[in-house]
């Protein structure tokens, strides 16, 4: 990684001990596991911490980073691979679930660690583009004209650096059957100095169109800086859109994802999904009932219209598309 970008000087500086975000809070270090923090590395960016209200152990953004106990305790139905990413695996660092389209696990690196990323046990070392000298997946897309979008996922396909990004892109923009690519990633809003001059201009000058799809869980990770630069993507031309994921003590209250949906269209993106927790062993204390969150959806269109009331799914490994739970 070359080290003379701000988001890269950012992210080396990030918190990478629990004991010593908690510290920075005001908090009592006791409050996370060390158990849990070994089997799945802890890491914060600090202008993410920033974001967190000092002295509140229920932070809803703390919450989401914060190791516990419970994350070594056994949960029936919760596996490390809840979503057959394994199944779907058809070349090194490529998914395919659903007609038409494809996923490049691009590299296993985040930003941000979240407790309950459905990816947390996905074996990155071998399963990702970054590894795949070959470029084994690539060829597979160009040999499937059934193909007609690429997603890049991961980890996050932003932690790629511009030039190692634009060569990907280009590589994607030569296949002729392509009709669109989509982006997926947390850095949007966790390191907004992610969006260089340089990632702008590949956004602007692509050939194909392009959805971007954020990760935003809580109105209060849309801080100012990250509305500026959402604001910056918009003027790509590229389609904005929000996935959340329902989150037991983070978002489960219609109010607070009222207020989500809101601050999101004003910064011109639209809510677009509210995933289920996916059962990823090690999350299961995030669960919200699907009752539960029926109620919870109920109550958010009665406070919304419509448009923007995101759609509540779940992903079930075999699938041909997210089910809807409404």
């Amino acid at each position: 990684m070359a080290e003379g970008e701000p988001w890269q000087r950012e992210l080396r500086g990030a918190f990478t001990r629990p004991a010593e975000l908690l510290t920075s809070l005001g908090l009592d270090p006791a409050l996370a596991d060390r158990t849990a923090a070994r089997s799945f590395p802890f890491l914060v960016p600090r202008g993410f911490a920033s974001l967190m209200t000092p002295g509140d152990p229920a932070d809803p953004l703390l919450r989401q980073v914060l190791p516990r106990a419970e994350e070594g305790r056994d949960h029936p139905g919760f596996t490390p691979d809840p979503v057959g990413d394994r199944q779907a695996r058809r070349a090194p660092g490529l998914l395919a679930k659903y007609p038409g389209r494809a996923l490049l696990v691009v590299t296993g690196a985040c930003a941000l660690h979240c407790r309950y990323c459905f990816r947390r046990h996905f074996p990155y070392d071998r399963e990702s583009l970054i590894h795949d000298r070959d470029h084994i997946a690539l060829s597979a897309i160009a040999q499937d004209p059934t193909i007609r979008e690429v997603i890049l996922s991961g980890g996050d396909p932003l932690m790629l650096d511009d030039e190692n990004l634009r060569a990907l892109w280009h590589r994607l923009e030569a296949l002729g059957q392509l009709r669109r690519l989509r982006l997926h990633s947390r850095l949007l809003v966790v390191l907004p100095s992610r969006v260089t001059p340089a990632l702008i201009d590949l956004f602007t000058t692509r050939r194909l169109p392009l959805a971007i799809v954020i990760h935003a869980n809580h109105p209060r990770e849309l801080s100012g800086e990250v509305r500026e630069t959402l604001a910056r993507l918009k003027r790509t031309g590229a389609t904005l859109l929000n996935q959340s994921v329902l989150l037991r003590g983070v978002n489960d209250d219609p109010d607070c994802l009222a207020e989500l949906s809101e601050s999101l269209f004003a910064t011109g993106v639209l809510p677009y999904y509210l995933h289920l927790l996916d059962p990823v062993a090690g999350a299961a204390h995030f669960e919200v009932a699907d009752a539960e969150a029926r109620e919870i959806l109920a109550g958010l269109r009665t406070l919304l219209p419509g448009y923007l009331v995101p759609k509540l799914v779940r992903e079930i490994a075999g699938a041909s598309s997210k089910v809807p739970l409404v």
